[in-house]
């Protein structure tokens, strides 16, 4: 199966699931996944810095940026963005910043906004083997994702005011 088909066709034995909710309107939380100027702020997990190449954001568009650990290791990242339908839903590939990366994953992220104006952001990564992502979540990529969705809260309240 080729990798454009493996991403297709979505199956739960290599899906990883985050959800959070948080506390503020669906708009402002999707503004901070869309707006340049807030998504590199927040992005990565605690204690990770980033750099970005480049930044776009739109269907076709892309994000080249580098993750900077704690101790100093680099992470070269590229995501593909391939539908935005503003407030409700992000669609994007994110793997290495190299074309035709084989560790490639697709990314869906919904945004559900509740009664009380809080919203339940679920972000659902597909891999395209489930050797790939056992070998995701045993790096700690689960945890490191909710640091992720943390800092995100957090930016999204420093956003209100």
């Amino acid at each position: 199966m080729d990798k454009s088909s493996a991403l297709a066709a979505w199956a739960l034995d290599r899906e990883i699931v985050l959800s959070r909710v948080i506390a503020a309107p669906r708009d402002l939380v999707f503004k901070a996944w869309t707006d340049p100027q807030h998504l590199p702020h927040w992005f990565g997990p605690e204690g990770f810095g980033g750099e970005t190449a480049e930044i776009d954001i739109r269907v076709g568009g892309r994000w080249r940026f580098v993750m900077v650990a704690p101790n100093g290791v680099r992470y070269d990242n590229r995501i593909l963005f391939l539908r935005i339908e503003p407030p409700y839903l992000l669609e994007f590939d994110h793997g290495s910043d190299k074309d035709d990366d084989p560790a490639r994953f697709r990314v869906i992220v919904t945004f559900d906004e509740q009664s009380n104006r809080k919203t339940v952001i679920t972000l659902r990564q597909l891999h395209p083997t489930k050797k790939q992502r056992e070998a995701t979540i045993d790096f700690g990529a689960v945890e490191l994702g909710y640091q992720t969705l943390d800092k995100l809260a957090k930016h999204v309240g420093r956003m209100q005011g």
